[in-house]
């Protein structure tokens, strides 16, 4: 990474720094942490910022290939298709393992991506913290941006304000999510509302009257849900079993950001429809004619709708692909292995990993999907997933930083 922010950080580093820093981003978000923050932001450089910013534009481009997009949309089970489906979805994430290439350089490679929001607020918090943090420290008293397509502080908020509430009053909107207070990504639940003034909303909590949607505000009123910011993680509410007021099959008065077919249509299911020197080798189990020789060494076996990395078997064997049901093989994928580089550097010497969200956002208003901002995650073992770093320092959810 950026070595020579990187030795200026780490020089200054205590666990002083660190503890300030952590209660000062849960005391803005009136919100505890059940996921593990790393102790350092990334310092991305210009050259590796640049090499992340061209290749998810042209994975993008290719995700939106319209003879590509109508393979992925059999994805959609017939049980969960929404009407009213968005030409592109108002949120899509892409990530990225950060590996060395042949040339010594360091160099992104796909993982991941998911048509569904991310911490789209929590970032700006995050970043906000960090960039007072590091005020302490010689030389890194600095305009930091996490920001890309040159938006800065201002303009990302306006992007995504935008983006959320669409032309709607923030009373009429909800983030929707199951039993938002149980929910792991609460902090951004927050700093949705702080920033956009969008309230978390279960959706057993709603009442339907013909084809519209109501919900109670905190005072009590009671208003009409003209949109909904969809946080609904399907493979959760299915193992779950709840029941909701309304049928996602049915015609509603209100609007989606993102619409939730996309859910299913960009996700781990797109993998095998794209062909870029940054995307690993994947096949849909259904479509395995023969397996790999090299299965366990060389490849990871994934559920396509699963989040967290929950499913994902990291070194499978014959006999695990034996075991998926022939009626769910099409909800599964092998992917090829990548090979993380411990790129950025801890105090102890050490190398940590780094995974690399790149958060595109696109307002109704808007033609195509803009690259927006990133948020990172930090691993010492083999799951990038913030619950599998739990007894390790300097790894878990962060965000990548440069000179604004």
């Amino acid at each position: 990474m950026d070595s020579d922010l990187r030795n200026r950080f780490n020089g200054a580093y205590s666990g002083r720094l660190y503890e300030s820093y952590s209660a000062e981003l849960q005391r803005r978000l009136d919100s505890k942490f059940e996921f593990r923050l790393a102790e350092t932001p990334v310092f991305i450089p210009a050259d590796l910022k640049a090499r992340l910013e061209s290749v998810a534009r042209e994975i993008m481009a290719q995700l939106r290939n319209p003879a590509s997009l109508e393979g992925m949309k059999r994805a959609i089970p017939a049980a969960w298709d929404t009407p009213g489906m968005s030409a592109l979805p108002s949120f899509a994430q892409l990530d990225f393992a950060i590996v060395r290439a042949g040339d010594g350089s360091l160099a992104p490679r796909l993982i991941e991506l998911q048509g569904f929001p991310s911490l789209t607020a929590m970032q700006v918090v995050q970043r906000d913290v960090w960039s007072e943090m590091l005020e302490s420290i010689g030389g890194m008293d600095l305009n930091w941006s996490c920001w890309f397509s040159g938006l800065s502080r201002d303009q990302f908020l306006s992007l995504a304000r935008r983006t959320i509430l669409g032309r709607h009053d923030p009373e009429n909107v909800i983030l929707m999510d199951l039993d938002p207070a149980s929910q792991k990504t609460r902090p951004d639940f927050a700093a949705t509302r702080i920033l956009f003034g969008v309230d978390a909303v279960c959706p057993t909590a709603l009442e339907k009257r013909g084809r519209r949607l109501f919900h109670n505000l905190p005072s009590g009123r009671q208003v009409q849900v003209e949109r909904i910011y969809h946080r609904v993680v399907f493979d959760e509410l299915i193992r779950k079993g709840t029941r909701l007021p309304f049928d996602y099959r049915e015609e509603l008065d209100v609007e989606w950001a993102p619409h939730p077919n996309w859910f299913w249509i960009w996700s781990k299911n797109s993998l095998p429809f794209l062909n870029h020197p940054a995307v690993p080798k994947a096949i849909l189990v259904s479509d395995l004619k023969e397996i790999p020789s090299d299965l366990e060494r060389h490849y990871v076996l994934k559920p396509l709708f699963s989040f967290a990395g929950g499913g994902v078997n990291v070194r499978p064997r014959r006999e695990d692909l034996d075991r998926v049901p022939d009626r769910d093989r099409r909800a599964w994928c092998l992917q090829e292995r990548i090979e993380y580089e411990p790129a950025l550097l801890s105090v102890d010497g050490t190398g940590i990993k780094v995974e690399i969200r790149l958060m595109f956002l696109k307002p109704d208003d808007e033609n195509e999907p803009i690259l927006a901002q990133n948020l990172c995650r930090l691993s010492r073992g083999e799951m990038l997933g913030v619950d599998y770093n739990k007894n390790f320092t300097w790894v878990g959810s962060s965000v990548g930083l440069w000179r604004g």
